[in-house]
């Protein structure tokens, strides 16, 4: 296995993008939160049996980005930084901040994407954990609260609603529906939040997130291999 970094320094917070490669093969991870080590070990374990590669963001093993400019304190999910409106709305800040921390931010996001390539590979493949009995797949729901971002929901009774997968493309939602498992079709009009899903509808790159509990690894690797399956059906992962 082979590895190779990407730094980005924001003020005085150190984002370490390592990719790590194992006989590269178009498959590519990309996981963006430091506390979802689940995911990670998924990843790994996915590229050490059939080979591909995994990007993991490296930031100090919390969820958001925190940091100081100019003596004042910052908080952003690293999951809002892809589009500048969701960085203008999610980001946590004094009254008086310095708009020189948004443009720190969108560049901060745009060097996750290119370090990604996400032009080169034809799609965006994350890994995402969730909390025992909060977000999953019900939350998408008619009536529940991120209902206004689902296009289209199909639920597995039999499968733990924290496991899923959420996606941008219509042949990947019938594909995965088809599979039987957990899965949610982005909505067209969803909120921009700044997030890598709404980021890749707006540039018409296929989206795949792996959602799973903290601990299912067994069912985290499992999705992973549907997905990649789906992505290879319909000719997304361009062998290399």
């Amino acid at each position: 296995m082979t590895t190779d970094s990407s730094f980005i320094n924001l003020y005085d917070l150190n984002i370490n993008l390592v990719k790590y490669s194992y006989k590269p093969n178009g498959v590519k991870f990309l996981v963006v939160h430091d506390n979802e080590d689940t995911g990670v070990k998924a990843g790994f374990d996915y590229i050490r049996w059939s080979g591909g590669e995994l990007i993991d963001c490296q930031y100090g093993g919390v969820r958001d980005y925190n940091f100081s400019y100019m003596d004042d304190i910052y908080r952003i999910d690293p999951n809002a930084i892809y589009t500048e409106r969701g960085i203008n709305t999610r980001l946590k800040k004094d009254e008086f901040s310095s708009n020189e921390v948004e443009k720190a931010l969108n560049a901060a996001g745009k060097q996750i994407i290119d370090f990604y390539n996400p032009k080169s590979t034809g799609y965006i493949l994350t890994l995402h954990n969730n909390a025992d009995g909060g977000f999953g797949i019900a939350s998408y729901l008619p009536g529940y609260e991120l209902a206004s971002a689902a296009d289209s929901v199909y639920l597995n009774p039999e499968m733990d609603g924290d496991d899923m997968l959420y996606v941008t493309d219509l042949k990947l939602f019938n594909s995965f529906k088809k599979a039987n498992v957990n899965v949610m079709l982005q909505s067209k009009f969803v909120e921009n939040d700044g997030s890598l899903s709404v980021y890749a509808m707006q540039n018409n790159i296929p989206y795949v997130n792996v959602e799973v509990q903290h601990g299912h690894l067994e069912e985290n690797l499992r999705l992973i291999e549907i997905a990649i399956v789906a992505l290879k059906e319909h000719g997304m992962i361009k062998k290399q």
